[in-house]
C-alpha cells in the first residue's frame, strides 16, 4: 500500500506562527518521504536550536535534538554508524552559518552522505528577532537598532568553495518546487545542502513572501547546466532583482564519505555486540 504524508504525521500540535514558512517545509518534507516511500524507521532527523527545532516533534521518524550549532556533527556520527539509514539534518540560518558553520566546509568536502536542510529566514527568530548571518545590509532588528553594518553572508557561494557536490537554493512559497529539490538531494550520493528561504512573518519585516515571490526563477527553466561550477558560482552571486533558486551545482562521480570507510571497515552497526560485557562498568558506575 503506497505511503501518505499523514503516514509521517506524529499528531503533535504544531507551535509555530501563523504563516510561517516552516508549515511548508514540513509538508514538502512529508510528501517527499511519502512519494518516495522510505520506511520511517529508516530516517533519522537531526535538529538543532531554532524555531525549525520542533521538526523531529512533528515527523514521524527517529529523532535526535541537539545544541545549538551541532545538527551537522551529529548526522554525521549517525551515517557513519549506519550508513543505511536516511539521515537529514535541518538546521537555521543561525544554527548552520553562525555557531555552527565550522561543520559545515568540512561535511562538503568530505562528502559525508547526509542532507542538510537549512530554514534561513535570515533573522533570529526564536529569540524574538534578532540579526543573523544572512540578514540584509542596513536591517533594523533588536540587536541593530540603526541597521546592519554586516554584509550577508553567502550561503551558496560557502558551499560551493567547500567541495560541496549538491547545492541548491528552495522558496517556501512553492512547495512543489521545494518537494522536487529535496528528492534530488535525497537521492544524491553524498552530501547535500538545500539552503531554503522560508519567510519569518513575524521578525523579518524584508523579506516576505511577496517579496520572495517577485524576484524568485527556476535556473531549470532558463536552461542552467548544473553540472558547470563556474557557471553555478556566477549563479550563487545573484541576488535581488532576480533571485535564482533550484539546483546550482550537481555531481554524482565523487564517493561520498561512508563509502570510503566501508571499503576499509565494517560499519559500527555490523559489529557483533553480543559478547560485549559491560558488568565491571556498570559496578564501577553505579551507586
Amino acid at each position: 500500500m503506497p505511503r501518505k504524508p499523514s503516514d509521517y504525521d506524529t499528531r503533535r500540535w504544531i507551535q509555530w506562527c501563523p504563516g510561517c514558512g516552516n508549515y511548508a517545509i514540513l509538508m514538502a518534507f512529508r510528501q517527499t518521504l511519502a512519494e518516495l516511500d522510505i520506511p520511517p524507521e529508516e530516517i533519522v532527523v537531526v535538529t538543532g536550536i531554532g524555531c525549525y527545532g520542533r521538526m523531529t516533534n512533528y515527523v514521524l521518524a527517529n529523532g535526535f535534538h541537539v545544541i545549538h550549532g551541532r545538527p551537522i556533527p551529529v548526522a554525521t556520527g549517525i551515517k557513519l554508524a549506519n550508513p543505511e539509514l536516511l539521515v537529514i539534518a535541518f538546521s537555521g540560518d543561525g544554527d548552520a552559518y553562525a555557531i555552527g558553520i565550522s561543520h559545515l566546509p568540512h561535511a562538503a568536502r568530505r562528502n559525508i552522505g547526509i542532507k542538510l536542510f537549512v530554514h534561513n529566514n535570515a533573522i533570529y527568530g526564536l529569540t524574538r528577532g534578532q540579526v543573523s548571518p544572512t540578514s540584509p545590509e542596513g536591517m533594523k532588528t533588536r540587536t541593530t537598532p540603526k541597521g546592519s553594518i554586516e554584509p550577508p553572508l553567502n550561503p551558496i557561494a560557502l558551499a560551493l568553495a567547500s567541495g560541496a557536490t549538491f547545492v541548491a537554493r528552495a522558496f517556501a512559497g512553492d512547495i512543489q518546487h521545494m518537494k522536487t529539490l529535496m528528492k534530488e538531494a535525497i537521492k544524491h550520493r553524498g552530501f547535500a545542502l538545500i539552503d531554503i528561504l522560508q519567510p519569518c512573518v513575524t521578525y523579518n519585516y524584508i523579506y516576505t513572501y511577496q517579496y520572495l515571490r517577485k524576484r524568485v526563477y527556476k535556473l531549470e527553466e532558463e536552461g542552467h547546466d548544473p553540472s558547470n561550477l563556474e557557471e553555478a558560482w556566477k549563479k550563487a552571486w545573484e541576488w535581488g532583482d532576480r533571485i535564482p533558486i533550484g539546483i546550482f551545482y550537481r555531481r554524482e562521480d565523487v564517493p561520498a564519505l561512508e563509502e570510503r570507510i566501508k571499503a576499509t571497515r565494517t560499519p559500527p552497526v555490523k559489529h557483533d555486540i553480543t559478547r560485549i560485557d559491560v558488568s565491571k562498568l556498570l559496578k564501577e558506575h553505579t551507586i
